[in-house]
C-alpha cells in the first residue's frame, strides 16, 4: 500500500514537472525556428547570384528560383510525369492479369519479368546483358554452395567483388571483349546501369542467405513471434512473419529474376529480402485498404508541395555544391548544414515512398523508409534505424546478426558502416563519414549500457537520469551532423576548417547555441515519446 502511494506521488510529480517543461520547451522552439527561417531568407537572398544550380521557379512570381542542384532530385522531379505514366501502365496490367486470370507466384513471376525487362531494356539498352551475366553466375553460385558451411563467405566475395569492380570499370565498355562488340556501347541506354545495380548487390546477397538457410531448416519460433508482435496481433502480417514464411517451391531462377528487376522497386528500394517478395508475389498485401492507399498517396503529394516551397525559398543544397559554405559565417554554417540535412531528408522521403506506393499498388509491401522524421531522433541507433529502415532491416538480417549480434556489436559496426560506405560510392568522404559515425557510437553504446543498469529509484534520480540522456542527445546530435556533413558536404578536406572556424571568439558561442538548441530538442523528443506511451 505505501509502495503504491509513493508511486502515485511519484507519477503525479512527474506529470506537474512535465507541464512545466513543456511551459519552457515549446516556446524556445518556436523562436529557433522563427530565427533559423529568417536568417535562411536572409542568406539565401544575399548569396543567390554566387550559387549554383539555381533554376527559373514556378512559385510567387515569374522571377523567383528553384534550387534544383542536387541532381538525384533534378532528374526524379523532371521524370516524375513519365514514370508517373509509365507506373500506372504496369499497375493496371500487372492487377488486371492477377485478378482474371488468378495467377499466383508462378504466374505473376513471368508477367512482372516481362514488364520489367521491357523497364529494364529502355534504361539500360544492352547493357542489360552485363545485369543478366552477373545474375545468372550469383544464381548458380547459390544454387551449387548453398548447403557448404562456406556458402556465407563465397557469397560475400563474389558480390564485392561486383560490387568494386562495377564502379571501377564504370559499367564497362563492351570494346573490352573484342572490337566486334563495340557497337553495343551506341545503345547502352538512358542510365548507368551499374548505378542501379548497388540494389540488384542487396537482392544478390537476400536470394542467397534466404535459400541457404531454407537448406538448414528454419529454427524461427512463429506462435512466440505472435504473442509478441502488436502488427500480428491486429490480425496484419508483418514482415517478419513475411521473411520467415516457407516458400521452398519459390526458389526458381524465374522468381529469382523477377526479383531481381521487380520494376516498382527496381532504381532505389525499399529494399526487400526474397522470402517477403516472393510471399506477397504468391498471397498480395492485404495490410492496406484502397482507401489507406489513396489516403498516403495524398500525403506524398502534399510533401512534394512542402518540397518545391522549400526549394523555392531556402537554398542550402545550392549552398553546398557550390562551397559557398566557406565564406559563411560559423553561424550561417550551421544553418546550412542542418537545411542541408533536412532537404536530404525530404529528398529521399519522397523518392522512397514514390516507389514504395507504387510496388504497394501492385501488392507487394516493402519495409517504409524514414518512418520517423529527422527531426525527432536523439541517437544514433535511432536515427539509422529510421533513415534507409529497409536497408537496415537487410543489414540487420544478413550482416549484423550473422557477425554476432549485439554480442560483438563494438566490432561488427566498422564491418557494416565500411560496406554502407563502399556500397554507396567508392570515394574518401564517404569512408570517412562510415569510421566517423562508428567513433560517434562507441560512446553512445557505453552510455546507453551504462543507462540501462542503473535503475532510479527516487523522483530525484529519475530527473538526473533523464537530464544526463538530454545532455547525450545534445552531443549526438551534434556528432551525427559534423559525420553529414563530412560526408555529403565539405569532405574529409574540410573538418580543420570547420574545427578552425567554431573554435574561435564568433564560433564558440554558436557551439553552445547549437547544444543548448539540441539538447532542448532531445527534451522534446522525450515528450513525444512519453505522449506515445501514454496513448498506447
Amino acid at each position: 500500500m505505501l509502495n503504491e502511494t509513493k508511486m502515485k506521488k511519484k507519477k503525479k510529480m512527474q506529470a506537474y514537472f512535465s507541464k512545466g517543461e513543456l511551459m519552457v520547451l515549446i516556446p524556445y522552439a518556436i523562436a529557433f525556428y522563427v530565427f533559423i527561417i529568417r536568417r535562411s531568407l536572409q542568406i539565401s537572398h544575399d548569396h543567390f547570384s554566387k550559387l549554383y544550380g539555381l533554376r527559373p521557379g514556378w512559385l510567387f512570381s515569374p522571377q523567383s528560383l528553384n534550387d534544383v542542384s542536387d541532381s538525384q532530385w533534378r532528374n526524379f522531379r523532371s521524370n516524375l510525369p513519365i514514370l508517373t505514366v509509365v507506373f500506372t501502365l504496369f499497375a493496371v496490367l500487372a492487377n488486371a492479369f492477377r485478378t482474371f486470370f488468378n495467377l499466383k507466384a508462378r504466374g505473376m513471376s513471368i508477367l512482372w519479368l516481362f514488364i520489367s525487362f521491357i523497364y529494364l531494356f529502355y534504361l539500360h539498352g544492352a547493357c542489360v546483358i552485363f545485369i543478366l551475366s552477373i545474375a545468372s553466375l550469383n544464381f548458380l553460385l547459390v544454387k551449387s554452395f548453398a548447403r557448404r558451411n562456406y556458402f556465407p563467405f563465397l557469397l560475400w566475395i563474389f558480390n564485392i567483388f561486383f560490387l568494386i569492380f562495377n564502379r571501377v570499370y564504370e559499367g564497362y565498355s563492351f570494346s573490352i571483349f573484342g572490337q566486334h562488340w563495340a557497337y553495343l556501347d551506341n545503345f547502352r541506354g538512358t542510365f548507368r546501369w551499374h548505378i542501379c545495380f548497388n540494389f540488384v548487390i542487396l537482392r544478390m546477397i537476400s536470394f542467397g542467405y534466404d535459400y541457404h538457410w531454407a537448406q538448414q531448416g528454419s529454427h524461427f519460433d512463429h506462435e512466440k513471434h505472435v504473442q509478441r508482435c502488436h502488427v500480428c496481433k491486429s490480425g496484419k502480417l508483418c514482415y517478419q512473419i513475411q521473411q520467415e514464411r516457407n516458400i521452398s517451391e519459390n526458389y526458381t531462377f524465374a522468381m529469382y529474376l523477377c526479383y531481381l528487376v521487380y520494376a516498382p522497386l527496381y532504381i532505389s528500394g525499399p529494399i526487400i529480402s526474397f522470402n517477403a517478395f516472393a510471399s506477397q508475389l504468391e498471397v498480395p498485401q492485404n495490410n492496406y485498404l484502397r482507401r489507406d492507399v489513396l489516403w498516403y498517396g495524398l500525403r506524398w503529394i502534399f510533401s512534394l508541395l512542402l518540397m518545391e516551397l522549400m526549394t523555392h525559398i531556402f537554398y542550402y543544397n545550392a549552398f553546398a555544391i557550390s562551397g559557398m559554405w566557406k565564406l559563411l559565417s560559423p553561424l550561417d554554417v550551421f544553418i546550412v548544414g542542418y537545411g542541408v540535412l533536412n532537404f536530404m531528408w525530404l529528398k529521399f522521403f519522397l523518392i522512397w515512398r514514390y516507389f514504395w506506393l507504387w510496388s504497394l499498388i501492385c501488392g507487394i509491401e516493402a519495409p517504409e523508409n524514414m518512418p520517423r522524421c529527422v527531426n525527432n531522433c536523439h541517437n544514433l541507433e535511432t536515427f539509422w534505424k529510421n533513415w534507409h529502415a529497409s536497408f537496415n532491416k537487410w543489414l540487420v538480417r544478413y550482416m549484423y546478426i550473422p557477425l554476432g549480434g549485439s554480442q560483438k556489436k563494438l566490432y561488427n559496426i566498422w564491418a557494416i558502416f565500411t560496406f554502407v560506405a563502399v556500397w554507396h560510392d567508392l570515394e574518401w568522404k564517404l569512408l570517412s563519414w562510415a569510421w566517423l559515425t562508428c567513433l560517434f557510437f562507441i560512446p553512445e553504446m557505453v552510455v546507453k549500457s551504462a543507462a540501462d543498469s542503473f535503475q532510479a529509484e527516487s523522483a530525484f534520480g529519475g530527473f538526473l537520469v533523464r537530464e544526463l540522456r538530454a545532455f547525450a542527445g545534445s552531443i549526438t546530435i551534434t556528432c551525427l551532423m559534423i559525420a553529414n556533413l563530412v560526408g555529403y558536404v565539405i569532405g574529409p578536406s574540410g573538418v580543420n576548417w570547420l574545427m578552425s572556424q567554431f573554435l574561435t571568439r564568433e564560433g564558440l558561442p554558436v557551439l553552445g547555441g547549437m547544444f543548448l538548441t539540441f539538447y532542448v530538442g532531445t527534451k522534446l523528443m522525450f515528450q513525444i515519446s512519453d505522449a506515445k506511451q501514454r496513448k498506447q
